[in-house]
C-alpha cells in the first residue's frame, strides 16, 4: 500500500461558502421506506424463500413501516410470485403501500405493471444509472444520453399508468438517478427535472426523487452540500419529495442519512440492522433510535427489539455483532470501573430524584424502551471496579450495599476474576457476597436472645438485651442495656474480647417485597487500628438482622486476623 493509494481519484466537493444545513436539527422523523425485501435480500448469500419474506413483511408492518420495496418482480419468477402472494393472499394493510423497482427498460417497466394488479397502494420506483464513471465505463454516452433513458422510461410508465390508476389504484412515481452521489449535480438536477415534468408531477401529486448513495464514496458533510445544491438547482421542488437511499462502504451511512435530511431531504429508504450489499445499507434502527433519544418521535416501533432481531436472524440467516448500536448483545454493558460507577450513581440518582428525565451516564437510551433488561448491562471481569459489583448486587438480586463497603466487596470480587481469569456471571458475585459476610458464622454465634423494652413518659426508650453466644466450644451468657436494640447487644458483648471494636454506620432494608421480606443490615465496625470491617445480617426479624450484622463483622475481623 506505500504507493498504491495514488492510483485513486479524491472526490472533488462542492464549493459551498453560504452553506445552510449545519445550522439546522432534526425535529420530526423522515418518511421511513424499508428495502430489505429487495436490495437486503438480494445481498444475501442465501436469499429469504417466501415463508421468510412474508414473516420480514409482517414484521415490518408491525414496526410501523408505511412504505415497503417488496422486490423486483422483472428481475425473476421469484421475485414476480412473492408480490403476487401479496397481494392476492391479502397481506397487504391498507395503510401500507409496496414499493417495486424496475430498470428503465421498456420490457421490464410492462412485466412490473403486470406484478402489481389488484394492489391498493404502490410506489412504482424506476432508475437508470447517470454518475460520470457509469457514462464513461459502462454507457459509453454522456449525459444528454442517460437523461433520454430516464425521460423514455418516465413518458411510458406514465402513459402505461394512467388506465391502472382509473382503475382505482393509488399508484405513485419514484425515480432514482443510480451513483447519485458519484454525478454531476448541475446534471442530477438537469435529468431529475426533466422527469419530473415528463410524469406531470405537482405540488398535489408529487413524484419521489431518490437519490441514491449507491457506493460511498465521499465524507457525509460533502454528500449534504450536494443535496442543498441539489434543491437549489431543481426547478419545481415542491413538486417532488426528497429520499435519501445510503450505502455505507465507508462506514458512515448514518451519518450521510442524518446530514442529508439536514439538507432538506423528506424520506430515507433503509433496512432493518443495515443489512445491503458489500458493507449494507444505511440501519434503520440506529437512525431511528438516534432521533429517539434527541426527544424526536421516530414514528416506529422498537420496543421489543430483541424480537425482531431473532426473526431477521432466523429470515437473512445474517448475525448481528456485539456492538451493533441498540440491540447488539453488549451495547449497554459496562466492564469498566469508571463506567460502572458512572451508571451505579446514575441508577441511585434516578430513584432519589424522581426524574422525568432519562439521566445515566453511559447509556444513552434507558434500555428498557427497546425491550432490553438491566440484568447485562454491569457485567463484572477484572477491568470492573468496585461500582460494578454493587450494581449487580442492586439491580439483580436488591442488595443495596452502603458506599463505604462498595471498595471492599470491589476488591473481593476483583480478586475472584484475576483468580478465575473471566467474566463473572451475576450469580458467582452473589455467591461471593453470601460466602465473605452472610456466611461468616464462625467463631462467635448467637444461640438465643430476648429483648425487654421500656418506653419512657417522655418517648425515650430503653431496651435490655439478654442472650447466649458461642465462641468456638464455649458457651456465655451477656446482658447490655441501651438505646435500642443495636446499642443494647453492642454494650452487652463488651468484655467479651469483643470489645476492640466501635460501632460506626448501619444501613438496613427489605430485599423481597410483602409480609416474608427477609431485612439484611450492613454494619460497618471500626477496630483499635483504625481499619474498617464490614458485616452484613439477614433475618425476618428486622431487629436480630442487625445482631447478625455485628457478628458477621466480628468474625470477619477474627478470620481475617488469624489468616494473617
Amino acid at each position: 500500500m506505500k504507493q498504491g493509494f495514488e492510483k485513486y481519484i479524491p472526490f472533488v466537493p462542492l464549493k459551498r461558502p453560504r452553506r445552510s444545513w449545519p445550522d439546522k436539527e432534526l425535529k420530526q422523523a423522515p418518511v421511513w421506506c424499508s428495502v430489505d425485501l429487495r436490495d437486503g435480500n438480494q445481498a444475501l448469500v442465501d436469499p429469504m424463500n417466501v415463508e421468510e419474506k412474508l414473516e420480514f413483511f409482517h414484521t415490518l408492518v408491525d414496526i410501523g413501516v408505511k412504505e415497503i420495496e417488496v422486490g423486483f418482480p422483472s428481475a425473476s419468477e421469484v421475485e414476480y410470485d412473492f408480490c403476487r402472494t401479496l397481494i392476492e393472499g391479502g397481506h397487504i394493510p391498507d395503510d401500507v403501500t409496496i414499493q417495486v423497482l424496475v430498470q428503465a427498460r421498456p420490457h421490464l417497466i410492462t412485466r412490473t405493471f403486470e406484478a402489481i394488479e389488484g394492489a391498493k397502494h404502490v410506489i412504482f420506483h424506476f432508475y437508470n444509472s447517470t454518475s460520470t464513471l457509469q457514462r464513461k465505463v459502462v454507457f459509453h454516452t454522456d449525459v444528454q444520453g442517460v437523461k433520454q433513458i430516464a425521460v423514455d422510461a418516465a413518458e411510458l410508465i406514465y402513459d402505461m399508468a394512467q388506465p391502472v390508476i382509473a382503475s382505482g389504484m393509488d399508484l405513485r412515481y419514484e425515480y432514482s438517478p443510480e451513483s447519485f452521489m458519484g454525478t454531476e449535480m448541475d446534471a442530477a438536477a438537469e435529468i431529475c427535472a426533466a422527469v419530473l415534468d415528463a410524469l406531470h408531477a405537482d405540488a398535489a401529486k408529487p413524484v419521489i426523487l431518490n437519490l441514491p448513495t449507491t457506493v460511498e464514496n465521499c465524507m457525509p458533510n460533502y454528500f449534504a452540500d450536494e443535496i442543498e445544491y441539489f434543491i437549489e438547482k431543481l426547478p419545481g421542488r415542491e413538486r417532488a419529495i426528497l429520499s435519501l437511499h445510503p450505502h455505507n462502504d465507508r462506514g458512515e451511512g448514518v451519518a450521510t442519512a442524518e446530514m442529508g435530511l439536514l439538507a432538506g431531504a423528506d424520506r430515507v429508504e433503509a433496512t432493518l440492522f443495515g443489512n445491503g450489499e458489500r458493507t449494507g445499507n444505511v440501519d434503520m434502527v440506529t437512525l431511528a433510535l438516534n432521533l429517539y433519544t434527541q426527544g424526536v418521535d421516530p414514528r416506529l416501533d422498537f420496543s421489543q427489539i430483541n424480537r425482531i432481531r431473532d426473526v431477521y436472524e432466523r429470515c437473512t440467516k445474517m448475525k448481528i455483532g456485539p456492538r451493533q448500536p441498540y440491540v447488539g448483545e453488549l451495547v449497554f454493558t459496562a466492564f469498566s470501573g469508571s463506567h460502572q460507577d458512572a451508571i451505579n450513581k446514575g441508577t441511585q440518582y434516578m430513584r432519589q430524584s424522581g426524574s422525568p428525565f432519562w439521566e445515566i451516564p453511559y447509556l444513552p437510551i434507558d434500555p428498557a424502551d427497546v425491550g432490553r433488561e438491566y440484568e447485562p448491562i454491569v457485567r463484572i471481569n477484572s477491568q470492573s471496579g468496585k461500582g460494578g459489583a454493587a450494581f449487580v448486587m442492586q439491580q439483580n438480586f436488591g442488595y443495596d450495599l452502603p458506599k463505604s463497603m462498595q471498595p471492599e466487596f470491589g476488591r473481593i470480587v476483583q480478586a475472584e476474576t484475576e483468580r478465575a481469569g473471566t467474566e463473572l456471571p451475576p450469580q458467582r458475585i452473589f455467591e461471593l457476597f453470601r460466602e465473605n459476610y452472610i456466611a461468616a458464622t464462625a467463631p462467635y454465634q448467637l444461640l438465643r436472645h430476648s429483648f425487654a423494652e421500656t418506653v419512657e413518659e417522655n418517648g425515650a426508650s430503653h431496651v435490655r438485651f439478654t442472650g447466649t453466644l458461642r465462641h468456638t466450644d464455649t458457651v456465655f451468657d451477656v446482658t447490655g442495656e441501651g438505646n435500642g436494640p443495636i446499642d443494647a447487644f453492642f454494650n452487652a458483648i463488651h468484655g467479651q474480647k469483643m470489645d476492640r471494636f466501635t460501632f460506626v454506620d448501619y444501613k438496613e432494608h427489605a430485599v423481597q417485597s410483602g409480609s416474608d421480606s427477609m431485612a439484611v443490615a450492613y454494619i460497618q465496625l471500626r477496630d483499635e487500628t483504625g481499619r474498617d470491617i464490614f458485616g452484613v445480617g439477614m433475618d425476618h426479624n428486622i431487629n436480630l438482622a442487625p445482631l447478625r450484622g455485628i457478628l458477621s463483622a466480628i468474625n470477619r475481623a477474627w478470620q481475617t486476623r488469624h489468616r494473617g
